[in-house]
């Protein structure tokens, strides 16, 4: 085909598929399937998704996703797969808590608590059956290796962080440190694609959620 402009929700494969298109000539845009849900005219299929798609791209009020590079989009991995690993800490912690209760055995909140619980385990604690602690020690060893795989994460996101110079900048910012600087510059491809640094603010959720109609302001929450 000539070169034409494709229009792309920005969902999953889609920044595989950008690159692969531009390298043929043609324009390549990718839209937030948010923004392209409004254009579609009457119940889902694909022939509808395709025309609303048609029609989001050539809207000149339509904001546009940037393309991300492989690059970019590893160190977004990265940031999404610590997250993942500490809501399974979080959880196990939950757990292991939440089990020995029903059999006695209590401890502080914080991580210290779940230490000294496991310990208690570990010494061998008459309230507790052997197989309800057979099952809270392999949810401990489980705990053990999530959070080898987060200390490993970490110093990955830190390693990168001093390679980019970008990132060693945003974290001169006052409350601003490695893991989100570089978040932030795998996050945003191109900071040029917005108008100014008031809109990037407001596009990371610096800005009061609004629900104001009818000339009257209501703000709530950080977005």
């Amino acid at each position: 085909m000539p070169p034409c402009l494709i229009g792309i929700e920005a969902c999953a494969s889609a920044h595989h598929w950008s690159p692969g298109f531009q390298s043929l000539g043609h324009e390549v845009k990718l839209m937030p399937p948010a923004y392209v849900k409004p254009y579609v005219k009457r119940q889902k299929n694909d022939l509808a998704d395709a025309e609303a798609i048609c029609e989001a791209v050539t809207r000149p009020t339509m904001r546009f996703v940037e393309t991300k590079t492989c690059e970019q989009q590893s160190m977004l991995m990265l940031h999404r797969v610590r997250l993942m690993q500490v809501r399974q800490r979080t959880m196990l912690t939950n757990a292991i808590r939440a089990h020995l209760a029903e059999f006695g055995p209590v401890a502080k909140i914080g991580r210290e608590g779940v230490d000294e619980l496991l310990l208690i385990i570990r010494d061998g604690d008459e309230r507790v059956p052997e197989l309800a602690r057979a099952c809270v020690l392999a949810l401990a060893a489980q705990l053990v290796l999530v959070k080898r795989q987060i200390l490993e994460m970490d110093r990955r996101i830190t390693a990168r962080h001093r390679a980019s110079e970008v990132s060693r900048r945003l974290a001169e910012i006052p409350g601003i440190g490695p893991l989100l600087a570089s978040a932030l510059v795998a996050h945003v491809p191109n900071p040029r694609a917005f108008s100014s640094g008031r809109n990037l603010a407001a596009w990371i959720g610096l800005v009061p959620k609004q629900n104001s109609s009818g000339g009257k302001e209501r703000l709530g929450r950080r977005t």
